[in-house]
Parts: C-alpha cells; structure tokens; sequence
C-alpha cells in the first residue's frame, strides 16, 4: 500500500510540531505549510528526516485560495494523494480589543485566517479523499468553543471558532457517507515553552489553572491527534474534544 499523507497546516511553529512528530512515528509523510517560520520548517523538516520521515515544507498563506491551491498541487504532484488534513493555523492576538473597535483588517484576519481558511483547504481536499476512498480532517477550536462563550475582547477570533464549530459538524455529515470523519480538539490555554515540548517536560511543574496541576504541552494534543488518524477511529465524526487539563477559559484566562 502507498504511504498515507498527512498535510498540517502551520505545522513548522507551536502545536504543529508535536504533531508532526507524533504522525512520523505513525509512519506518514508529511506536508508542512508554514507561512513567515522558514527557519523553523528547515528544522523541523531535518528532524523530521532523522526520524526516517519524508516530508515536503510549503509556504503559503492559507487564508488564500491562490495559496491553498498551489500548496495541495504540491502535495499531490510529489504524492498524489491526501489523507489527513490536520488545521492547525489560525491567528490569535493577546491582546483585548472591544468588538467596535476592531479595524476591518483585524476582523478579516481573525474570520479568514481562522475559519475561511478551514473552508479553502477541506473544499481542496475532500474531493480527493473522497476519490481514495475515505480521510481523516480535524479542526481546531478553544476551551468551550462548542457552548458558542462570550470573550470580551477577543469577539471575532471566538465568532471564527464557534463558526467553525458548526462548519466541522456539517461537513462530518455531510461526508460520512464517503468515509471522511471530522473533528475538532479543543486545547485549553498551552503556552510556550510548552507548544512544543513532550509532556515529559511538563512533569514536575505547576499550573494553577489546570485541574490536573501541570502545564499542557503539544504531545497532549498530539495523542489526540494520532488516535483521531488511526484507521480504527472511523467511529468518532462530529466530534469537539476538549484537551484542557480542566482549564475553563472563563474562570482561568489570563491575558
């Protein structure tokens, strides 16, 4: 059989990485799109290639169709296929802004950059999973994501995500019939030095604003991942799974 092909988006920088490291060892090759972090997919792709990984890093804007377009003709030119479509990219800015006073170009990068840009990629993809024979698309969401939350400040990064709360629920049935599951994790707040790191090197430390008591990592959200990929996880479609650690975004943001 061909080797499956996992295509992350923003997967040379934060979560992406762990991600990438855990679908290596799962044995796919992988497309890495990044869009400014150059330096790091260089990185990432030689440790990827330590681990006996074939990997292809794209640039490219994925709030862009043009962009989106080109990166997927890569893809297929070098593999002709795509099985796992992991949306990891999406703007967030720290920084409260009351919903009026957002700049039109601050909207757009929020709507685009989280939720337009989902749309681009799956409308790319699906015709060619459904070609194959089934696939595996999983979205990205925040703590309570599915409770549609108000976030003072933060209006139209939340009303991207809660939109794509409902995009990830229609096109899971919608494609169910053609063996494509989709879902979405949901990752409480995981910050650096953390995005990047094994849980292991969370161990021992402190983080009052989970229930668990430690710092989340990008292997935690990696596991999940992987088992979301899995062939046997056909069962699970529709799906918004928090990976929080018992963070409630109301209670414990911190800005």
């Amino acid at each position: 059989m061909r080797r499956k092909v996992a295509w992350i988006l923003g997967g040379a920088k934060g979560l992406g990485v762990m991600i990438a490291k855990g679908l290596a060892e799962e044995g796919y090759r992988l497309a890495i799109n990044y869009r400014r972090s150059q330096t790091a997919a260089n990185e990432l792709q030689r440790e990827l290639a330590q681990m006996g990984c074939e990997s292809l890093i794209l640039q490219g804007d994925v709030s862009q169709l043009a962009d989106v377009k080109r990166m997927v003709s890569e893809i297929i030119t070098s593999w002709g296929r795509i099985d796992v479509l992991v949306c990891t990219a999406g703007p967030f800015v720290f920084r409260s802004t009351p919903t009026i006073g957002l700049t039109d170009e601050q909207w757009r990068n929020m709507i685009d950059g989280n939720l337009s840009s989902v749309f681009y990629c799956v409308r790319e993809v699906i015709p060619l999973m459904r070609k194959q024979g089934g696939g595996r698309i999983i979205t990205f969401g925040f703590s309570g994501v599915d409770s549609a939350p108000a976030w003072e400040g933060y209006a139209a990064y939340a009303a991207a995500k809660v939109g794509l709360v409902s995009l990830t629920r229609s096109l899971a049935r919608e494609e169910a019939p053609y063996g494509i599951t989709v879902n979405m994790i949901a990752p409480g707040d995981i910050r650096d030095p953390f995005k990047e790191a094994p849980i292991a090197a969370a161990r021992g430390k402190e983080d009052p604003r989970s229930l668990v008591g430690r710092p989340g990592t990008g292997e935690d959200i990696a596991r999940v991942v992987r088992f979301l990929a899995h062939p046997d996880s056909d069962f699970i479609t529709g799906a918004i799974i928090p990976v929080t650690g018992g963070f409630d975004l109301r209670r414990d943001f911190v800005k």
